[in-house]
C-alpha cells in the first residue's frame, strides 16, 4: 500500500480536514501547520488542502476523487463512534468495499478499555476492507491506512505522532534534503515592477519556488516579501541573484529572518 518507491517520485500530498466545527469556526484548524512542521525537515511539502463538513455524500464524492487521483492523503476527523462521525463509512463507499472489524484494531481497543470496549468503542475498529492500522500512541484507538490515504482523529495531539509514524514507515525512501527559505521585504514595492525579473528567475532556477507576497499596511505603505525556497545550495545562488537585483535597482529592502 506504500507509494511506488521504484522511481522515487512521490505523488502530491493532500490534507482532508473534516468537521462541521471547523467550517463554522467553533474550532480552529491546527493540522495544516502541524503537518507542515513534520514535512519540512523531511524535504516534503503539501500540494493541496480541503476542509469538508460531516456530510456523507460530500465525503464520498471527494474521497472517490482523491483515491482515483492516486495522491497521498492525510485525513483528520470523523473516525469516532458517534453518528456524526462518517469518515470510515464514507471511505468504504468511495472504494466500493465493505466495512469490517479489523482484528488488530480490536486488540488495541480491548487492551486500552477492557470490557468497556463493548458495545460502542469497538465500533471504531471498523474500517474499509483491506485497511491497515495506524498506531495511536495517545489512547490506543488506531487510525487506518488504505491506498495511500491515512485516516486519523481530529485531535492534533493524537494525530501528530500518527502522521510522523506514517511518514517514517511508508515514505522514508522519498525523504529529500530539507528545504530552506530566504526572503527580503521590499519597501514601497509593487509586484508589477518585478514580473519580468520573476519570469527570468523561474526560467533560470526551475527547481526553486519563487514567491511574492504583497502587503498594504495601515499607514498606506506597500511592501513585498520576495523570496525563494528550495535546497540550501541552490537557494543561496538564487537568493544572491535577488540581492544583486536589489542593488541594481537601488531598491530599499530588509532581510527577513527565517
Amino acid at each position: 500500500m506504500s507509494a511506488n518507491s521504484e522511481n522515487k517520485t512521490l505523488p502530491p500530498i493532500g490534507l482532508v480536514i473534516i468537521g462541521d466545527e471547523i467550517l463554522s469556526s467553533k474550532r480552529q484548524d491546527r493540522h495544516l501547520a502541524q503537518v507542515n512542521e513534520l514535512l519540512k525537515p523531511r524535504g516534503l511539502h503539501i500540494s493541496w488542502v480541503k476542509m469538508l463538513g460531516d456530510n456523507a455524500d460530500l465525503l464520498v464524492k471527494n474521497l472517490r476523487q482523491s483515491f482515483a487521483d492516486g495522491d497521498i492523503v492525510f485525513s483528520f476527523g470523523g473516525i469516532g463512534a458517534t453518528p456524526d462521525d462518517r469518515t470510515r463509512q464514507s471511505a468504504a463507499l468511495a472504494l466500493g468495499v465493505k466495512i469490517e472489524r479489523h482484528p488488530d484494531a480490536v486488540a488495541e481497543i480491548e487492551a486500552q478499555f477492557g470490557e468497556d470496549a463493548y458495545p460502542k468503542r469497538v465500533l471504531m475498529a471498523e474500517y474499509p476492507q483491506g485497511a491497515q492500522i495506524i498506531p495511536n500512541f495517545y489512547n490506543r484507538v488506531p487510525g487506518f491506512s488504505i491506498q495511500n490515504h491515512h485516516f486519523m482523529p481530529g485531535f492534533p495531539m493524537m494525530a501528530k505522532p500518527m502522521v510522523e509514524w506514517v511518514l517514517d514507515n511508508y515514505y522514508a525512501d522519498f525523504f529529500q534534503i530539507p528545504f530552506i527559505e530566504k526572503a527580503v521585504k521590499i519597501d514601497q514595492g509593487h509586484e508589477s515592477e518585478w514580473i519580468d525579473f520573476m519570469q527570468d528567475f523561474e526560467e533560470r532556477f526551475p527547481q526553486l519556488r519563487l514567491f511574492s507576497l504583497p502587503s498594504i499596511h495601515q499607514d498606506g505603505r506597500r511592501t513585498i516579501d520576495l523570496g525563494v525556497e528550495g535546497p540550501a545550495t541552490i537557494v543561496e545562488e538564487g537568493f544572491a541573484l535577488i540581492l544583486a537585483e536589489m542593488e541594481k535597482r537601488q531598491q530599499s529592502y530588509t532581510l527577513i529572518e527565517s
